[in-house]
Order: structure tokens, then sequence, then C-alpha cells
């Protein structure tokens, strides 16, 4: 059984160009395969091993519920507890969303916030630096009315801990779920991972060749940003597997297991019968693999792809981490291993992804080329060009600097910066950076007020909501701000 599963790991690798991967085989509660394959890092060769430290992403808001489900089992937390309660501070843009959000909330994604991923993701800001802005992020539905992903929400989560149990997130992760988990070699910050001796570095693809990305920092800690082996990963598995038990010890009760593991959300259905509908719970996907139910994260950001699943039923699990994204590697295997360990005659899940991956590679470049089509070529900007220079502000998203350079414009923004691409009239674009972590052909629209003067400029950074609005900014308060 192993051999063919290894010829199916290189095959994947392969096709998806994916240069590491960690997987780890969990049957009957054991573990019964623990490898690693492809290197590191494409520059040094090194090899990827059992011990190499990858970034698990969002896998991490798994020990975050985790975390607050032990502080519910000493009494000193209810799921239902409003989130003011423990930060007073804290606040949304809707008032009576602000007095009545709960923990729960927060952990099952209902708090009527989309995802608002640019205020995080330029990694500029703390935690600490976020909490006071979500007042200013629009919501696009009400609270609890339906699942909407957020990483804010578990960085708000993570500030509960803290609050609560007087320790950093960081720390209380650390005493409460790792040490007692038997984790070995782990870390919370990009700075961290890049010091470890046996660590991987992300990868992406620019053009048709696989080359390293940079090592983009996480600054929704909770949220995502563990760095942890697959050998220690597997652990967390097993723990999960053995009803929250570590060597036959209670580590997490099996009551607030449970209340992870119960579908609070419905996410949507699956294009693979074989899944079905997937629900969320507290940190954990909830859904069904041919029957057998799954609990489950996956973890995907610049150059790294994760899933974590196990069948509580049948005591047995999958880990797969890459320093590749994106890809459909991770999800091709754990269906494959669960396959063989249930003794199902196999689903073709290579012959099925990969002509669905080829049809997307296909249909980016036909996109890229319709995109280009819809520009106007020949209009012209309705000022000149010294007369859209100037800084523009928002709340929570902060400053973009806005320069006349040569016959363009340029943009700085949160560290990022370029030469802007006049798309037509009053709008351009951002540049295209593929292997970067990097807003790719934002849009941003000038516009004026009534006596003609550009005041604002518009930005689709959420796309769920209206554009973001970012007011120009008097030269005089500019430089009482610098």
């Amino acid at each position: 059984m192993w051999s063919d599963l290894e010829n199916l790991v290189e095959a994947s690798m392969q096709e998806w160009k994916v240069p590491g991967l960690a997987l780890a085989v969990i049957q009957d509660g054991e573990v019964a395969l623990l490898k690693g394959y492809g290197v590191r890092d494409t520059d040094t060769g090194l090899p990827v091993t059992t011990d190499t430290q990858f970034l698990l992403c969002s896998i991490t808001k798994s020990f975050t519920a985790a975390g607050l489900g032990l502080l519910v089992d000493e009494g000193k937390l209810e799921w239902n507890r409003p989130v003011r309660d423990v930060i007073p501070e804290f606040r949304l843009h809707d008032p009576v969303a602000s007095e009545r959000l709960t923990v729960l909330d927060l952990l099952c994604h209902r708090s009527g916030l989309p995802r608002h991923d640019w205020i995080h993701e330029p990694g500029d800001l703390s935690g600490a630096q976020m909490l006071p802005l979500l007042r200013h992020l629009a919501p696009s539905r009400e609270l609890r009315d339906s699942f909407q992903y957020s990483n804010l929400g578990y960085m708000v989560a993570g500030t509960v801990a803290e609050r609560i149990s007087g320790q950093s997130w960081e720390d209380f992760t650390t005493e409460r779920l790792l040490k007692p988990l038997g984790f070995k070699d782990f870390g919370f910050t990009i700075e961290a991972l890049a010091a470890a001796k046996n660590a991987a570095r992300p990868h992406a693809m620019l053009g048709s060749e696989c080359v390293p990305s940079p090592l983009w920092p996480i600054r929704t800690t909770a949220g995502g940003g563990i760095n942890a082996s697959v050998a220690d990963l597997a652990k967390w598995a097993r723990c999960l597997i053995d009803g929250g038990k570590v060597d036959g010890t209670q580590l997490l009760s099996p009551k607030a297991l449970r209340e992870m593991s119960t579908p609070r959300m419905h996410v949507g259905r699956s294009e693979q019968a074989e899944i079905g509908d997937s629900h969320y719970g507290f940190g954990l996907f909830c859904e069904n693999y041919r029957g057998d139910r799954t609990l489950s994260h996956s973890g995907s950001w610049l150059g790294w792809a994760t899933l974590m699943t196990v069948l509580p039923e049948r005591r047995a699990g999958v880990v797969v981490l890459t320093n590749r994204a994106p890809s459909a590697v991770t999800s091709l295997l754990t269906y494959a291993v669960f396959d063989r360990i249930s003794g199902r005659e196999p689903v073709d899940w290579f012959g099925r992804l990969v002509p669905k991956r080829r049809q997307f590679l296909e249909q980016q470049k036909l996109d890229k080329k319709k995109l280009e089509e819809k520009r106007r070529v020949g209009t012209r900007p309705s000022h000149a060009l010294e007369e859209y220079a100037g800084t523009y502000e928002h709340p929570a998203y902060g400053r973009i600097a806005i320069s006349a350079d040569g016959d363009g414009l340029s943009w700085h923004w949160r560290g990022f910066s370029g030469q802007l691409t006049h798309w037509h009239y009053d709008v351009f674009t951002t540049p295209d950076r593929p292997s970067e972590f990097h807003p790719d052909n934002l849009a941003l629209t000038f516009l004026c007020d009534r006596e003609g003067r550009i005041d604002r400029i518009t930005a689709p950074f959420e796309p769920a909501v209206p554009d973001i609005v970012l007011q120009r900014v008097a030269e005089k308060m500019v430089a009482a701000k610098a």
C-alpha cells in the first residue's frame, strides 16, 4: 500500500511542481507513515525531513479554538460570553454587533465581517494595532447571518485568550498545548522560521518556473502563525482522534472537543460528490468523505499549502505540509490515503484533478488576455499628472501616497510601491507580481469634488463590500503626522 502511495506522492509533486512535502499517516491511532519528500529550498537543495518546520497557516486556528476550550474547561470562559466582556475596548462598525458578538461567533466565522484581509496582509501592524481598526470596517452581512471566513476574527479570539490567561497568546499556547503535546521545534513568526536550522522556504510559480518566494509574515498570529514539523503536527492529529488525550492523559475535555467538532455554520457544497456539504465548527471544518465523518483544517499563504484531516471513527488521520501554493496535492494525497485505509476501491484523484489543473492554467491565460482587452486604449487622464499626486487616507486601510513619476504615476502603500499602469481615464492599476506577496492589478479610481479637484481614491480591497474610499489629506496634515 505504501509503495503505491509513494509513487502517487512523487507524481503529484512533479505535476504541481511542489519542491518539498512532508507527510504523516495515522492508522488505528498510531503513526503508520512519517516521511519527508523533495527539498525544503530549491536554492540550497537541502532535503525535507520529518522535523522540517513549515508555516502551518490556518491549521493554527484549531489550536486557538482548543486553547479557549481549555479556559472553558476551567470555568474561566463561556463560549457565549460577549467579546466586550473580556475586551472592553472592542468595537465593530455596527454598534449592535459590537455588544452582542460572542466568542462562539468569532470561532465559527459569523461576525458579519467579510475577510478584509488587506488590513493584516501587508504585515506591518501587530494585533494590538489592528484591534482598534475593526470599527472602521464595513460588514457585508448581519451578525450570525452567514459564514464569512475571518482571520481578523481569530486575531480577536487570540486576544480573548490573552486577557483571560494573563499571558501572550504565544506563551499560553506553548505552555497549555504545544509542550503537553510534545512539540519539539516550533515558532510563531516568520522571523523565527528564518532562524530555524531545519525550515522549509516557500515557493510560487513565475510563469512555468517554480521559484522561491519571500518569507512573508502572518501578524494575525492566532489565525495562522504557528511554524511546526509534520512529526509534531501528527501529535495534534492523534490528540483529536483520541478524544483530547495525549498518551492516555486528558489534555482537552471530550466536551470541549465535541464543541469544536460540532457543525455550526454551513460553508457550502463541494464540487466533489464524495465530500458533499461542508460546515465549520470551532477551528475545524466538519465534513464527510465517502460516508466517514472528517474534521480538518487547511492552510494557505504565499508559497505554503497545508492540510490536516482526521477520521475520528476510523482512528485515522493525514497531515500534508508543502512549500508551494496553490496546489491540489494536499487534498489529493489525503483522500488517496483514506481510500487505502478504509479498504474502498480508490478514487483516481490524480486522474480527476490533473485535467482540472491544466484547464485552470489555460483559463488563466484567457482571463489575462480578456482583462487586457477591456483596457480603453487611447484614453487620457482628466487632469495633469501632478494633480493626482498627494496622500490619501482611510482610518483602517491607512495611507496611499501617489507621486507623479515622469510620464506616469507611482504609488506607495504600507510597504508596497511601484509604477502604476494607466487603465483608462482616471483609473490606474498596481503592478502584477505573481511570485511576490502583492495586491496585483488593484484598480485605483481617482474621483473629484464638485470643484473638479481630485479629492479621493476608491479601491476594491475587499470585494464583498463597496470600494474602500481613501480621502485626500491636506499637505499640512501630512506634515504634522510625519
